[in-house]
């Protein structure tokens, strides 16, 4: 009965019984509850950042889609091969407007990104490293802003 190590819970930090290598590989229950909890912020944080990724590339895909038709209009207009009939929206309206969903998703995302991290890290115990994933979203938000004032601008 001696050689079967002791269960987790007799281990506390006042025990100085001397343990064997064995022994010491144990951890308390609590231990592997605080490592548990900790994993499961680094799970939720990481989801997080997923979260806002997906909206990158939603935003990214709005941003394109709403220059592309911004761009290829301008140019078959300027190269006489179509004309317009005087319609509720036209091509290039349509293409800032989804420059601007795109831009405004952009942000919303951002804004709501920032909002579940200070959330996460207020309840945390331990220090998270940042992520880059809000850096490249303000990144895509100023290239989203600019392209929407070269469309806006240019006439």
């Amino acid at each position: 009965m001696n050689n079967v190590p002791l269960l987790n819970t007799q281990y506390s930090i006042l025990n100085t019984k001397k343990m064997s290598s064995e022994e010491k590989l144990l951890k308390t229950s609590d231990e592997l509850a605080q490592e548990r909890t900790d994993l499961a912020y680094d799970r939720t944080a990481l989801a997080n950042d997923r979260t806002l990724m997906a909206w990158i590339r939603t935003a990214t895909s709005l941003i394109s889609f709403g220059f592309t038709i911004y761009k290829f209009f301008q140019d078959m207009l300027s190269a006489d091969k179509i004309t317009v009939a005087n319609r509720l929206l036209n091509s290039r309206e349509v293409g800032m407007i989804l420059i601007g969903f795109g831009f405004l998703g952009l942000l919303f995302g951002l804004l709501q990104y920032r909002k579940d991290m200070k959330n996460i890290r207020s309840s945390q115990t331990k220090n998270r490293d940042y992520s880059f994933t809000p850096v490249l979203a303000m990144l895509m938000i100023i290239f989203s802003l600019l392209l929407f004032l070269a469309a806006l601008f240019k006439q």
